[in-house]
């Protein structure tokens, strides 16, 4: 009986340790500020560290310790600071402890401005905040910076740790002088609950118990606050945002539709509305690993089936057909550039946003951000660690909410579409009106589109596309594979990454030039429509791949000029005349019964060009682009 009660308590004790709550905090301070120890006295005092771990403390603290006479707690994060001392110094450091009350996973931040998107990564996910100050510094700049970006990324609760507080002979004046400092500046900033606690992580004052050396101090100990700060009602359980990340079918007769709740309650029964589409349906069963739920709510990841059978994919979002969020292309949001490589303003971006995923531009910087001293500027581009207000367009609408009003539906990040990665993170501020959205042309480039001319120059065209607009122009009798080598030079250039565009003779006889006959001077009109078609596409920066047999050698000079000569690249196909005859045997033998007039090779001349810039030697059926190839690669036409 005893046995089966033991198994019924630890039972108990297991299950009432996994329906503990869970804590997020980060902590964020200069290097001298006791980050470390506060951090390392926690977790010793919470009595959750294993006996090796204490030893090694008692150990460590003989050989190595800095505190005089006290344990030096900053050793418990030995491992932290031997890999900063490797150089991993720009690394969010994440912490486990838990006590009888709750569960808590510490963000432990580097605290230096170069380091701002790695606050900005352990903050995204962050309830509190733990700023610690230096009790002799006082307010400094690096703490107005912390908690600007606590504010920014929307946690809503910030304990100001003045620590150190053994060194100022435990003064209620410093520490009263320090909170007012604070809180004159946090006013400026929407951070609606803020705590202030006079400590030492050193001597433990404050951290655990009470501090007998600090009477006057009636607030609750570091730990205690952390245990009983209230959290729940930080979720938004008003506004239902249901991102769909997949559509499950195990089976024939089932069909639901999974992902995370990201606000709101969703319950059996209910009648929601699918986002883009707009078509509704009921709820018929909320269903999980563990079985079907009658409602769900944040943050629990659950599958959904409907009534009616209606098309849901992956990016679309489920609400309530009363409480939407804005569907828009053009929104202001809050940006924390976290790349290396600088803003590109004509580039368009990835943008995920919860499940969906589109490209998207930056219209216009508002301002950036000084985040010391708060002062707004202005800026053309963004650089790493760069914060900032812009203007975005998206490609399709998003459902979004403001990100003080819903995190989840409210951010996103930007990825570049060539290496993937993560270039910025947004926070949405609100959507944009097309009147209000800012314009891009300035009266320079107004003055060069009522010339006519493009306001994207030649250079910004070839610097996005990675190639050279160009013409490569296939001469060659009929039969001779001209053809072949351009359809097999598109493939190879299609391969490679290049925007090409294919113009054949026969295609362009059917269409714009379907009224010319193949007299010598509709050839010449024929041919000249298409060296203007050439030259537009080729200064967007494409490439035309052109076969025509253009048989005079002055009408290809004519062409060179209209396109130009820079852009032209003519390719002769080399192929005797009785080869070609071989090969379309039944135009020739027209052409030499009289039937058809202006073949050249038979009833017309063909100039072999004098000076091709590729000669492919037709020795056989079929063709390599290869050799064409490799010149447009030393010619820089591809990269």
């Amino acid at each position: 009986m005893h046995d089966v009660m033991s198994s019924t308590d630890i039972a108990q004790f297991l299950e009432q340790d996994q329906n503990k709550d869970l804590l997020r905090f980060l902590t964020a301070g200069s290097v001298d500020d006791g980050k470390s120890t506060l951090i390392g006295r926690l977790l010793f005092d919470s009595k959750k560290l294993y006996e090796d771990q204490l030893a090694a403390l008692e150990r460590d603290n003989v050989r190595e310790g800095h505190a005089e006479n006290d344990i030096d707690y900053a050793l418990l994060l030995d491992g932290l600071k031997a890999e900063r001392e490797q150089g991993i110094t720009i690394d969010v450091a994440y912490r486990y402890f838990s006590t009888n009350k709750r569960k808590f996973i510490i963000a432990d931040t580097p605290g230096h401005e170069q380091y701002t998107r790695n606050m900005v990564t352990g903050a995204s996910t962050a309830n509190l905040s733990i700023i610690l100050v230096d009790a002799r510094k006082g307010v400094i700049t690096q703490t107005k910076r912390h908690t600007f970006l606590a504010s920014l990324l929307g946690i809503k609760h910030v304990v100001l740790a003045v620590n150190k507080m053994d060194l100022m002979e435990y003064s209620q004046d410093v520490f009263e002088r320090i909170c007012a400092d604070y809180k004159d500046f946090v006013t400026r900033l929407n951070i609606p609950d803020v705590h202030c606690i006079p400590l030492s992580a050193l001597k433990g004052d404050n951290v655990v118990e009470h501090s007998e050396n600090m009477p006057w101090f009636d607030g609750k100990p570091l730990l205690h606050f952390l245990e009983t700060v209230h959290v729940g009602s930080d979720q938004n359980f008003i506004d239902l945002r249901y991102p769909v990340q997949y559509v499950l079918r195990p089976s024939q007769g089932f069909r639901g539709f999974s992902g995370r709740v990201a606000s709101g309650i969703v319950r059996e029964g209910d009648e929601l509305m699918v986002l883009p589409s707009r078509k509704k349906s009921k709820v018929t069963s909320i269903t999980t690993y563990d079985g079907n739920l009658q409602e769900a709510f944040p943050p629990m990841s659950v599958t959904l089936t409907f009534a009616d059978e209606i098309d849901i994919s992956r990016g679309d979002i489920l609400v309530r057909p009363d409480n939407m969020p804005k569907i828009e292309r053009h929104f202001e949001s809050m940006l924390v550039w976290m790349s290396e490589e600088p803003m590109e303003s004509n580039k368009h971006y990835l943008i995920k946003h919860t499940t969906n995923m589109t490209r998207a531009r930056i219209d216009k910087i508002r301002y950036r951000i000084d985040v010391n001293t708060l002062n707004k500027s202005d800026s053309d581009a963004f650089e790493l660690n760069d914060i900032g207000r812009a203007v975005l367009t998206a490609n399709k609408p998003l459902c979004f909410d403001p990100y003080q009003k819903n995190a989840s539906t409210g951010s996103f990040i930007l990825i570049d579409p060539v290496s993937f990665n993560t270039v910025a993170v947004g926070m949405i501020i609100d959507r944009v009106s097309e009147e209000n959205m800012p314009s891009r042309i300035t009266g320079g480039e107004q003055a060069v589109s009522a010339a006519g001319r493009s306001m994207i120059s030649r250079s910004e065209r070839e610097a996005q596309l990675r190639q050279s607009g160009a013409t490569i122009w296939i001469t060659g009798l009929h039969g001779s594979g001209k053809n072949e080598l351009a359809y097999k030079l598109e493939r190879e250039l299609f391969d490679r990454g290049a925007v090409t565009v294919l113009i054949d003779g026969s295609v362009v006889r059917a269409g714009l030039s379907r009224e010319l006959d193949y007299s010598p001077a509709d050839r010449a009109e024929h041919l000249r429509r298409v060296a203007h078609m050439c030259r537009m596409l080729n200064e967007q920066g494409l490439i035309t791949i052109c076969s025509f047999i253009s048989p005079d050698e002055s009408i290809r000079t004519q062409v060179a000029e209209i396109i130009g000569k820079e852009w032209f690249h003519l390719v002769h196909v080399d192929a005797e005349l009785e080869f070609c005859k071989a090969q379309e045997p039944e135009l020739y033998a027209k052409a030499e019964r009289g039937e058809l007039q202006y073949l050249p090779g038979v009833d017309m001349a063909y100039d072999c060009p004098v000076k091709a810039a590729v000669t492919v030697d037709q020795r056989h059926v079929g063709v390599d682009p290869e050799e064409v190839v490799s010149y447009m690669l030393a010619q820089g036409v591809i990269r």
